[in-house]
């Protein structure tokens, strides 16, 4: 159940992002140091968050990053995925005869409990976060 670093900055620059006014984008100097990181990592986040099309690049005087959509529509598992690629966490591997019946049974619960988990974060929208942040700060 460990996500990447990158995951971790990934959710909190959607968030960051998010808390904004949608006109505004943000460089990502100022992204990464909200974030204590260096922003040669950062732009690789990045970039794989606007592979995923969550977010956009503007260039020029005024550049920086904001999101493509409603931070509404963008899920936990949505950002996660554009990270860590979709790939299950736990594999039954058929070519070992020997455990084949143990290690399937055990594939099956850690995939119901991943399923399980996917469906809970893909409920769970950066939007949500949002409106979250702004109640405790008012």
């Amino acid at each position: 159940m460990k996500y990447s670093k990158a995951t971790n900055y990934a959710l909190h620059t959607m968030v960051y992002l998010a808390n904004l006014s949608a006109e505004k984008s943000v460089g990502v100097k100022e992204l990464a140091s909200k974030q204590n990181v260096s922003p040669t990592y950062l732009s690789k986040v990045l970039t794989m968050l606007v592979k995923a099309d969550f977010v956009e690049s503007i260039t020029g005087v005024n550049g920086g990053y904001k999101l493509t959509k409603p931070a509404s529509n963008i899920s936990f598992l949505d950002v996660i995925q554009a990270i860590e690629g979709k790939t299950a966490f736990f594999h039954c591997d058929p070519k070992n005869h020997a455990e084949t019946k143990p290690h399937c049974l055990i594939g099956e619960v850690m995939g119901n409990a991943e399923q399980q988990m996917e469906d809970y974060l893909s409920k769970q929208t950066i939007g949500s976060i949002v409106v979250e942040i702004e109640k405790h700060h008012h």
